[in-house]
Order: C-alpha cells, then sequence, then structure tokens
C-alpha cells in the first residue's frame, strides 16, 4: 500500500465529531443531515431515506436515559432549592410546578440524546458503523 492510498483511505473513513453531534441532537441523519434519524418518538430508523446511511447498528440501549436523569437532575434540584429558599411557595405548589417542569424537560431533552449517541456512535464508526475490514 502506498502513502497515497493510505492518505486517500482515511481522508474516506474520516467522519468529524461535531457536525455529526448536532445533526443528531437535531434529530437528523448523522452522514447527511438531511433524512430523520428517528421514525418515531424514539424509534431510530434502520436507514436514511435520504443518503440511505444504514442505521440499525446502533446500540443507545438506557444511554439517553441515563444522560436525561443526570441532566435534569443536576438542573432542577438547585433550582428546587433556590425557590424553596427563596420564596417558600406551598408544597404542593412546589411540587406540581417542578414536577410538570422535570416531565417536560425529560421529555425535551430524551429524543435529542439519543440522536447524538447514535451520531456519536457513527462518528467514531464504533458498533458496526466503520468499514468491513
Amino acid at each position: 500500500m502506498t502513502d497515497q492510498s493510505i492518505v486517500e483511505a482515511v481522508a474516506a473513513d474520516d467522519r468529524p465529531l461535531r457536525p455529526a453531534l448536532l445533526r443528531g441532537w437535531r434529530r437528523k441523519c448523522p452522514n447527511c443531515g438531511s433524512g430523520p434519524l428517528l421514525k418515531g418518538y424514539l424509534k431510530v430508523a434502520d436507514s436514511c431515506s435520504v443518503c440511505r446511511q444504514e442505521l440499525h447498528h446502533h446500540r443507545a440501549d438506557d444511554g439517553p436515559a441515563y444522560l436525561t436523569i443526570l441532566i435534569v437532575g443536576h438542573l432542577m434540584a438547585p433550582l428546587l432549592l433556590f425557590v424553596f429558599e427563596t420564596w417558600r411557595p406551598e408544597p404542593l405548589t412546589l411540587f406540581t410546578i417542578f414536577s410538570v417542569g422535570c416531565a417536560a424537560l425529560s421529555l425535551y431533552l430524551l429524543p435529542r440524546l439519543k440522536g447524538a449517541i447514535v451520531a456519536y456512535q457513527w462518528a467514531r464508526q464504533l458498533n458496526g458503523f466503520g468499514s468491513p475490514a
């Protein structure tokens, strides 16, 4: 193998991480950025409808849920403490506001984090996303 062919092979397999993560966050195909990544709320499409990139290799599993819990917990817990210490609202009012806020933030983050995790796997050529050796 010549040096030129090695450079061409590396350039062909180069998948920049940042654009892939942004496309995944927007729930778009990490390869082309046009086709939808998800075909439901959380179901990943088998392949992109635009560029035909296979997406069924992903292994997102419980990662998006763990990250959602981590982010929501770290945002809402200090906010809950701040609101309670500052204004001392009624417990039922506090519970209602923060339970709705936690649910809404979780529902917003979950599909976006799943898209970002699938895009990360695609960019790093993990779990079958890489070219066959």
